[in-house]
């Protein structure tokens, strides 16, 4: 069991919130931390910045009410965590992130062969290589796992 976890979730994706939840409270100990981030793209639109009508304080309090709903959604009720909404390079972030408050597990959650693959991918990699701690990358379904076994002990 790990006392500090860092769950890294895309605020955009219910599924991949819902999968790394339900790792993160497993494998949890009693009494530990869970801590949930997000690192976001700031935005901006190049070379017209006074074309964007979003401020980067509102960019903020978007992404953070999309992880506060995520986490109110699949998280148990008798757990809480802390919410760390970040903006820049999500590898980086989310090492340092991790070394800053000292957590012994990050949890990614894999999306396979989507269309982001490659950049997530090296996301995973850049984290798997670079953290202080341990890392699990999950695959993002368990159901389509279990859809195949299920169908194989009924045949």
């Amino acid at each position: 069991m790990f006392h500090k976890i860092l769950l890294a979730i895309d605020y955009e994706d219910d599924g991949e919130g819902k999968r790394a939840l339900e790792e993160g409270v497993r494998l949890l100990s009693e009494g530990g931390e869970l801590h949930l981030a997000t690192i976001y793209d700031p935005g901006g639109a190049g070379f017209f910045p006074h074309v964007s009508t979003e401020t980067p304080a509102d960019r903020e309090a978007e992404v953070r009410e999309q992880l506060s709903l995520l986490a109110r959604k699949y998280l148990p009720m008798q757990y809480s965590a802390k919410l760390h909404i970040i903006a820049g390079s999500p590898g980086e972030k989310l090492v340092a992130l991790a070394a800053n408050i000292g957590v012994d597990l990050i949890i990614l959650v894999s999306k396979g062969s989507a269309g982001l693959w490659p950049l997530r991918r090296a996301t995973k990699e850049y984290v798997v290589k670079n953290a202080c701690c341990a890392t699990l990358i999950l695959p993002q379904e368990l159901e389509e796992s279990g859809a195949g076994e299920k169908s194989d002990s009924d045949a």
